[in-house]
This record gives structure tokens, C-alpha cells and sequence, in this order.
């Protein structure tokens, strides 16, 4: 199992990027997938999440600014990021998880190290 981030870059607030995570080795259409972030001394947050039924869910935080969309065909999720500020700088993490609550950035559930996470791509956003 194996999922791989890319789109990560820096730009300067009010730009754009798009974070795409191909997965391989599950059954892609069957997990909750979720970004999450975490920026140097913060914990690992949620960002957004889109579930088996293909709903979504956003943190408070980025909601209006980012889309998470899915190319099951593909096994590929994607986190497009509007109107970046320098707080939404972070290194952003796909995950893959049974756990609904994976889905839902405001559950507080961050699943474990055990589960499947990408490497994880940087952001920076300057100002």
C-alpha cells in the first residue's frame, strides 16, 4: 500500500495550488480519505475529508477556500487551495482510513501512525 502526495510549492498569499495523492495496493473507493496538515510545533490537524459516499467535509479554517475532490479511476484525491494564507502553511498529508471519523476534520480524530499516510508535501505561503 502505498499513497504519494505531489502539488506541494510556495507562493504568495491569495495564490493557489493543487495537492493531488495517488494511491496503490487498496481499494481506494472503499476508505474515508482525508488531508490533514501540520506545521512546525503544531499538532496534526484536518483539513478536509470526503467519505465512502463521496461527501465532504472541511475544517472551519479553510472552509470556502479549499475543495477536496476524488478520481476513483484514477485511485486519486485531490485538495485544490485557494486564497492561501502564510497560517495555512504546513506539510499536507493524504491518509486512508476505515474510521469515518477520518473523514471529518472537526471530529479530532487523527488516525495513527499505522495507517496508511502519504510522505506528506510542502506548502509555504509568504506574505
Amino acid at each position: 500500500v502505498q499513497l504519494v502526495e505531489s502539488g506541494g510549492g510556495s507562493v504568495q498569499a491569495g495564490g493557489s495550488l493543487r495537492l493531488s495523492c495517488v494511491a496503490s495496493g487498496i481499494p481506494y473507493s472503499s476508505y474515508c480519505k482525508a488531508w490533514f496538515r501540520q506545521a512546525p510545533g503544531k499538532e496534526r490537524e484536518g483539513v478536509a475529508g470526503i467519505n465512502r459516499d463521496g461527501a465532504t467535509t472541511y475544517s472551519d479554517s479553510v472552509k470556502g477556500r479549499f475543495t477536496i475532490s476524488q478520481d476513483t479511476a484514477k485511485n486519486t484525491v485531490f485538495l485544490q487551495m485557494s486564497n492561501l494564507q502564510p497560517d495555512d502553511s504546513a506539510k499536507y498529508y493524504c491518509v486512508a482510513d476505515r474510521d469515518e471519523r477520518a473523514c471529518d476534520p472537526n471530529s479530532g480524530y487523527v488516525p495513527p501512525p499505522s495507517n496508511w499516510w502519504g510522505q506528506g508535501t510542502q506548502v509555504t505561503v509568504s506574505s
